[in-house]
Formats: C-alpha cells, sequence, structure tokens
C-alpha cells in the first residue's frame, strides 16, 4: 500500500488557537503542516513570513511544507530558516533557472518543489527535470483560502503523472492543492497524487472536529 502524505493548511486553521490545531493534527497523524506564504504581487494576498516559520519549528517537530507564492523566491528563501524533512516549493511560471535554489534547499536535507497553476501545461517543468522531487498541482486559482475548483482540472493529475513517468521521474511526488475534499482526494490517489494539501474542503469543515475529518481524510487516501 502506497504512503500518502496529508499536508495541512494553516492558513485555514483557527489562527487564534493554532498551538491547540497542531497539537490535534499531530496526534492525530497528520504528516506535514502547510503554509503558504504569498507577498502580494506574485499573488494579491499576504500571509506568512519568516518569524512564523521560525516559531512552527519551534512548535512542532512536523515536517513544513512551505509553498512560495512570491516574485522573489531567492530574497524570500535567504531569510527562512530550513529544517531538515521540510518541502519548499516555488511557481515554475517565474520562469528562472532554479538551479541554485533547488541546490540550496536540497543541501539541507529539505524537497524542492515546483509549483504549477491550473493553466499551466505540464510540458513547462520539463527545462527543470532533475532539479525538483515534489510537483504541486494547483487545482484553484492561488491566493485565498476556500477557493472553488477548477473545472475538469483533475485529470492534470493523471497527465502529469503519466508525463513525469515518461521522463524516467518516478520519485518525483506529486501534490494537489485547493479544494480538496475527501471524496476529491480519494479520486485523485487513484490517479498518481502523493500528497493532500487539506483545508476548508477536507480537514477544516465547519461544525465537525477536527479529530474525525482527519480520520475520513486518511481513509480516503488509503487505497
Amino acid at each position: 500500500m502506497k504512503n500518502r502524505i496529508i499536508s495541512v493548511s494553516v492558513m485555514c486553521s483557527d489562527l487564534m488557537n493554532l498551538g491547540a490545531d497542531i497539537d490535534i493534527l499531530r496526534s492525530n497523524g497528520v504528516d506535514w503542516l502547510h503554509v503558504d506564504v504569498m507577498d502580494g504581487h506574485f499573488v494579491p494576498n499576504l500571509t506568512f513570513g519568516p518569524d512564523f516559520i521560525k516559531a512552527m519549528h519551534a512548535r512542532t517537530p512536523q515536517p513544513l511544507d512551505i509553498h512560495l507564492m512570491v516574485t522573489d523566491p531567492e530574497l524570500v528563501m535567504s531569510r527562512f530558516e530550513l529544517r531538515a524533512g521540510d518541502c519548499l516549493s516555488v511557481h515554475v511560471e517565474l520562469d528562472r533557472s532554479f538551479g541554485e535554489l533547488s541546490g540550496a534547499v536540497r543541501s539541507q536535507g529539505c524537497r524542492f518543489g515546483l509549483a504549477v497553476n491550473p493553466e499551466t501545461p505540464v510540458e513547462a517543468l520539463e527545462p527543470y527535470i532533475g532539479l525538483f522531487d515534489t510537483v504541486t498541482l494547483m487545482l484553484v486559482h492561488p491566493g485565498y483560502a476556500g477557493a472553488k475548483m477548477v473545472e475538469g482540472i483533475m485529470d492534470k493529475v493523471r497527465v502529469l503523472r503519466e508525463w513525469l513517468d515518461s521522463k524516467g521521474q518516478q520519485e518525483v511526488l506529486i501534490s494537489v492543492d485547493g479544494s480538496v475534499s475527501a471524496e476529491r482526494a480519494q479520486l485523485m490517489a487513484g490517479m498518481g497524487a502523493d500528497i493532500f494539501v487539506g483545508g476548508t474542503a477536507g480537514i477544516y469543515r465547519k461544525g465537525m472536529k477536527l479529530e474525525d475529518t482527519i480520520k475520513t481524510f486518511r481513509e480516503a487516501i488509503t487505497i
């Protein structure tokens, strides 16, 4: 049975009670904590910075799944303190070499990933083969929690898995991010997804306990 990863978005949590949420997530087997870093330029929203990453490292041993939605990832990365086991992803749409950034991330015992917006074809990854360990497929237009999934976008999971395999990249993990409910996660697990970013659609569901939503989500991707 394939080991699939649940990465819960802290942006969707009750930020005034984040410490308590982290304890529940950890004790119920959540693998990673997903941290969206936005600069107000690459996307219109503003979120977390280096001090928050440092505080998260001090609060929990769980790996951080850091998603940079920024125009200058090198600057942001230079101010972050990564920890072995973390994953840091930047957007392929930035259209740069990524070699130096990938090397800096991997040298710290972390995974380097590329994120792909809904309208970007998977072939945009080709110049960077060998530099990335994960690919994050955005299922929504990025920037805000609770965005609606782009119609038909889940089919892109299978397309990406087949494309990566054809390029000898069987070890690259596929992450899916945006409006990932338990039902959709189960479908995408069957298409080849490995990492599931859980937010308001899958984990932080109104009127439901985290313990229950995590259990349901885990059962959905255990196929």
